[in-house]
């Protein structure tokens, strides 16, 4: 008797199997019962590890955000601004790597206390000189910037429609410029 041994069924796992299960049939396409398939468990066996299926999107989500966090902790920021104009690059980069990560970041819930999510997300702008709320306004205008672009360039008839009239790479980074010249210093 051949029995197939699978890795242990954990939260990593269970992520990187609906990222699988996302490239292949999109948002729409994420269930628990096709993840639990895709593992070769019941899908009970998943509640182990999330509470429900918005809690899985939610932990996706703040996959792609850590992606975009990550690629700035190996950035030199000499300035706030420099690392606020970094951070929209990244994610952007970080929403296109994934067949719809902007949608997904735009409706997963984030279940994150927000007193420890609100100082997670302002260090690397306070150790740049804002205040924390200061610090959380810029990174709020700068997200919803590239999430609103990102999900233009990931909506292939408006893609289509708005590449005929302009570069989404240099609009984007005037855009993006434009918008972090406007903020206040601390």
């Amino acid at each position: 008797m051949n029995a197939t041994i699978r890795p242990a069924l954990d939260r990593d796992r269970l992520v990187a199997a609906a990222f699988a299960q996302i490239e292949e049939d999109g948002l729409e396409g994420v269930s628990m019962r096709r993840l639990a398939a895709r593992l070769g468990v019941q899908a009970p066996a998943l509640y182990w590890h999330v509470g429900d299926k918005a809690e899985l999107l939610g932990l996706m989500a703040r996959a792609i955000y850590d992606g975009a966090y990550r690629a700035m902790t190996r950035a030199q920021a000499p300035d706030w601004r420099t690392w606020l104009l970094g951070f929209g690059h990244a994610l952007r980069a970080a929403f296109a790597a994934h067949r719809d990560g902007a949608r997904l970041c735009a409706i997963a819930p984030n279940t994150a206390h927000p007193a420890d999510q609100a100082q997670r997300i302002a260090a690397p702008l306070m150790a740049l000189g804002l205040d924390q709320q200061r610090a959380l306004a810029c990174e709020a205008s700068v997200i919803a910037f590239a999430l609103g672009w990102a999900s233009y360039e990931a909506n292939g008839p408006m893609h289509a429609y708005l590449d005929a009239m302009l570069s989404f790479d240099t609009t984007f980074e005037q855009g993006l410029a434009a918008l972090v010249r406007g903020f206040e210093g601390p």
